[in-house]
């Protein structure tokens, strides 16, 4: 029988909220169980050397797993949450060492260099998202500004969302390990094509109220959701096809405006959440996407 090819991973959480490890959880084809014991892919198998929500250890043994001198010489590593740079990374720490704190940043910048490739999961990792919402405290940024800024050249794919979708994760890290995710295969914003290359406001079921101008006035209303805020006509996922919790509904589908949660202007310039985008907004969002 050919041999199975063991994947390290590493699953850092950084500043927060858990909701991407959650949402991994919550993978129905494959499931958890199979996606920890299974091949993920033929041939390969991942190996979740570390995560904090997942494991059963906890505690300096825990700790060592990620300890500098045990790190395999390979690794992938999967960031969840926005970087804390205020108050030389005091703002977050993970575990202890010699009885002192090592702050999210001291680890993240060691597992960043030593790392293969790194996967931003969420938008906190990929864009900074609502951990790094003004006023933004302590100073969050994101995985790929804290790489650029620290001079970490590596391989960055980012699967954004609040929560992604574990398709969104488990697809993305399937094509890293099969070396199936080349610069061509990404946009503009580091993001899988497969999983983020079409707009909803194209792929909605309220788009044909669009068409006919028939609009709700609030969330919840018959009709497109454009005048309630909907950023379907800025936002690239596919929402729309996959949907969430197994499948039973999304956003819209639970007459709720799209909220751009995948975008890099989610949530500070896509705030107010519930407020039409204007063509000046559009204009600006635009220019941004450029700079």
């Amino acid at each position: 029988m050919p041999q199975v090819k063991e994947f390290p991973v590493v699953w850092l959480q950084l500043s927060g909220c858990s909701g991407c490890a959650v949402s991994l959880l919550n993978t129905r084809d494959p499931d958890i169980r199979n996606v920890l014991l299974d091949e993920l892919v033929p041939g390969r198998h991942v190996n979740l050397l570390f995560h904090p929500v997942v494991m059963a250890g906890e505690g300096a043994p825990a700790m060592e797993v990620i300890d500098q001198g045990r790190l395999p010489a390979e690794f992938v590593l999967l960031v969840e949450g926005a970087v804390p740079t205020g108050a030389d990374g005091r703002y977050g720490a993970v575990g202890e060492l010699d009885g002192h704190e090592i702050t999210m940043v001291e680890k993240f910048q060691i597992l960043a260099e030593r790392s293969s490739a790194i996967l931003a999961v969420g938008t906190c990792a990929s864009f900074g998202g609502i951990s790094a919402a003004s006023p933004n405290p302590t100073s969050c940024v994101s995985v790929l500004r804290f790489c650029e800024e620290n001079r970490i050249e590596k391989t960055i794919v980012h699967a954004p969302g609040c929560p992604p979708h574990p398709d969104w994760m488990l697809g993305t890290v399937a094509a890293l390990l099969t070396g199936r995710l080349t610069p061509a295969d990404l946009d503009d914003l580091r993001r899988p094509l497969m999983f983020y290359g079409k707009l909803v406001h194209e792929n909605c079921p309220r788009r044909a109220d669009f068409d006919a101008g028939k609009f709700a006035q609030r969330p919840g209303d018959a009709g497109c959701m454009y005048m309630a805020g909907c950023k379907g006509p800025e936002t690239y996922a596919d929402c729309w096809l996959r949907m969430w919790n197994a499948s039973t509904n999304w956003c819209i589908g639970a007459r709720s405006p799209c909220h751009g949660c995948v975008e890099p202007f989610f949530p500070d310039d896509y705030s107010p959440l519930y407020e039409k985008l204007t063509v000046e907004r559009l204009a600006r969002f635009a220019l941004k996407k450029k700079l």
